[in-house]
């Protein structure tokens, strides 16, 4: 298993506080960490959902973040459930890291189609999963995963906080903007930062491995 390293910015200040609430859910103790994972996922999927209907209707922004919470929530408080409760499994593993970078597809999916632009969701998505497998493969090469300082936590708040300003928008047609204008400018700067960040972090992924990887596999395959 790869050591776990963050060095999220707001992660500290956020995660203890949600960790925190993990006794007040009173989660049974033979409840499987995988549900609160797949309770988890429903919640993002919310949350795209109203991202999705957050032009079209002004509270859609508010239950996209509240799923949004929802989701990190549950990302906060699965692990803690399964140390307590002794349930911690390498499936359980896997199946919250399969689930990660599909929420964040959801959500970016989401913005595209509440701002009318699917052609960019498809850039977006493109663009994340290539952030994600890079992570992974890394992780795989040297032992440690790795999260930048604008990391999953952060970009949950930004996804929430775009959420919350476009039901704002709705209040405010004295500033000459609209709900859709707000939301596809917010996600052509998300894809810009996606795209300009994913080249640095190749070639920094590069050295990395090449500095601090084991030495190269250079067996063959073996065909069965």
């Amino acid at each position: 298993m790869s050591a776990r390293v963050s060095h999220s910015l707001i992660d500290p200040i956020i995660s203890p506080k949600l960790q925190s609430l993990y006794p007040y859910l009173r989660i049974p103790a033979v409840f499987p960490p995988e549900g609160i994972v797949l309770v988890g996922h429903l919640s993002a999927i919310i949350g795209a959902v109203g991202l999705a209907f957050s032009t079209t209707y002004w509270w859609c922004g508010i239950i996209a973040a509240a799923g949004i919470l929802g989701n990190h929530l549950a990302d906060c408080v699965d692990g803690t459930h399964a140390r307590r409760t002794g349930q911690c499994r390498n499936g359980g593993e896997l199946l919250d890291h399969f689930t990660d970078p599909l929420s964040f597809a959801y959500y970016l999916i989401g913005i595209g189609v509440g701002c009318g632009r699917l052609d960019l969701a498809i850039v977006a998505v493109v663009c994340l999963f290539a952030i994600a497998v890079l992570t992974n493969i890394k992780a795989k090469l040297v032992g440690e995963f790795t999260l930048s300082k604008f990391g999953p936590t952060e970009f949950k708040a930004l996804l929430s906080l775009i959420g919350i300003v476009t039901a704002g928008v709705w209040f405010v047609p004295q500033v000459g903007v609209t709900p859709v204008q707000f939301l596809l400018v917010a996600y052509v700067g998300l894809i810009v930062a996606g795209l300009v960040q994913l080249p640095i972090q190749l070639v920094r992924s590069i050295r990395e491995v090449n500095e601090k990887g084991d030495a190269p596999d250079t067996s063959e395959w073996q065909l069965k």
